[in-house]
């Protein structure tokens, strides 16, 4: 620690030191104030006593009593009191202490000069005719003349001029109390400001401040508590911003890898249509002798191949359409009454070749918001699901309008039902149970993720599980408004 760090005062240090100065400042200037008032009060007051004494003296000599003596008024406590009367001219015609009268003027001293004007006057001045001692002199200006009286500044009279001390003592000591009452209120303050700086600190390097306490409930720390939120709600904003930033990285990564992976798969699907087409058209290529009936069987492989491969590619243009373009995606009236009963006419004919009854019971006759395409591939793909996969006899689709917010369909059939292995992975892309058993069947892996991509399209959600009494059920909410 470097010496200036050390002498260095805090601002609680600074702030009492400030504080303590002013006092003693304030408790100085009133203290020579008081003293000087004090002084001259006491001044004020000898000064009529002595004029009092002048009074007498004017109204005997305005008497005219030729047997009036000026010193005959002189109170016994006033023993070593000078008399002195001076006329208009400044010249000293009758003196009390003098065995000769001095020719000098005293029109210039001050309370001659006080008195000529004012009427009385008074002065503290060292005598310079005599003794040379100082002297409190009081005039008073008579009918062409001025009395004066004057005493000795003796030390008796010093102390009764001199202030007294009690008042200073009350304001020392009212001023130490003020110190240490400012010395606690100082530290608090102090302390305030010396957290807030510490909290500024911590906030300048970044740091995650979770552990500050409230600051007391005053003006400062009002300020404080405020400025503390703020910072919180700033470190928040940082946080969520970061965790959406992660999210979105996230999602964007899990964008790139579904798409890698669809890509790879969708190479790995195209394979086998693209192959089974290449060997049926170079074995006609390359045997034109074959019969009418080999010659057919062929073409009509070809048909299978190249109608897989439509399938793959019209599922795969359906998801891209869904998450790279669902905003361009158009929203209308639907009503899902309607809808369902067409797609169970279109598949009546179908089902019925393979055994299975479709029941359609659906009773929500108003209209959600949503796209016709969409949703007619929900229902689609779930029918063929079940007509290619469960060895069911029935399927039944049935609706529970119970909430204001959603409506909720289920998809059901009564078939072999799924291992609860595989249930959890039933909505991954290009994933099958049975890789053999599906592409016989002519599925392209895509169609349940299809299903589960329109359904959160909508706003809702999917789920699948196994019935108890045989099959599988699926159960999706869509958004009515």
């Amino acid at each position: 620690m470097d010496m200036a760090s050390w002498f260095r005062l805090t601002y609680h240090r600074r702030l009492f030191l400030g504080l303590v100065t002013f006092l003693w400042l304030m408790l100085g200037c009133f203290a020579a104030f008081q003293y000087h008032r004090e002084k001259q009060f006491k001044a004020d007051e000898l000064n009529q006593r002595l004029q009092m004494i002048n009074d007498r003296i004017i109204e005997g000599l305005t008497d005219n009593d030729s047997s009036f003596e000026p010193s005959l008024v002189i109170p016994h406590n006033f023993a070593d009191l000078r008399i002195s009367i001076i006329d208009a001219d400044g010249k000293i015609v009758y003196d009390n202490s003098l065995d000769s009268l001095p020719g000098t003027n005293h029109l210039d001293r001050e309370e001659i000069s006080e008195a000529m004007k004012a009427g009385e006057g008074y002065a503290i001045r060292r005598h310079s005719e005599s003794t040379g001692g100082t002297y409190f002199y009081a005039a008073k200006r008579g009918d062409g003349y001025v009395v004066r009286s004057a005493v000795p500044y003796t030390v008796s009279l010093n102390q009764l001029l001199a202030a007294d001390y009690a008042f200073l003592w009350v304001m020392i000591v009212v001023t130490i109390v003020m110190c240490i009452i400012g010395f606690f209120a100082t530290r608090r303050v102090g302390r305030h400001v010396e957290r807030l700086n510490h909290f500024a600190e911590r906030a300048e390097r970044g740091e995650r401040i979770f552990d500050t306490e409230p600051f007391p409930h005053d003006e400062l720390g009002d300020i404080s508590n405020n400025i503390v939120r703020l910072y919180a709600r700033l470190q928040q904003a940082i946080t969520d911003r970061d965790r959406e930033h992660r999210v979105v990285l996230h999602e964007q990564a899990e964008k790139i890898r579904i798409k890698r992976q669809l890509t790879n798969n969708m190479n790995h699907e195209l394979k086998t249509p693209v192959a089974s087409m290449q060997v049926c058209l170079e074995t006609l290529i390359s045997h034109k002798n074959l019969s009418e009936e080999k010659r057919g069987e062929f073409i009509f492989r070809c048909y299978v191949a190249n109608e897989r491969l439509r399938k793959l590619l019209a599922d795969v243009s359906v998801i891209t359409r869904i998450e790279d373009g669902s905003e361009n995606i158009q929203k209308e009236p639907v009503k899902i009454k309607e809808l369902v009963s067409e797609i169970c006419d279109e598949y009546k004919e179908i089902a019925a070749e393979k055994g299975v009854e479709i029941t359609d019971m659906i009773s929500y006759g108003h209209s959600i918001i949503g796209n016709v395409s969409l949703l007619s591939s929900i229902f689609r793909n779930l029918i063929d699901n079940a007509l290619a996969y469960s060895g069911a006899t029935r399927i039944e689709i049935k609706d529970d309008d119970s909430t204001d917010v959603f409506l909720t369909i289920s998809v059901a059939d009564d078939g072999c039902g799924v291992p609860s292995e595989h249930l959890p992975r039933l909505f991954e892309r290009f994933y099958r149970i049975d890789k053999g058993r599906s592409r016989q069947a002519g599925g392209t892996g895509l169609g349940l993720s299809i299903v589960k991509n329109a359904v959160i399209w909508h706003g809702g959600s999917i789920k699948v599980k196994n019935r108890q009494t045989g099959g599988l059920i699926f159960t999706f909410t869509l958004l009515k408004e």
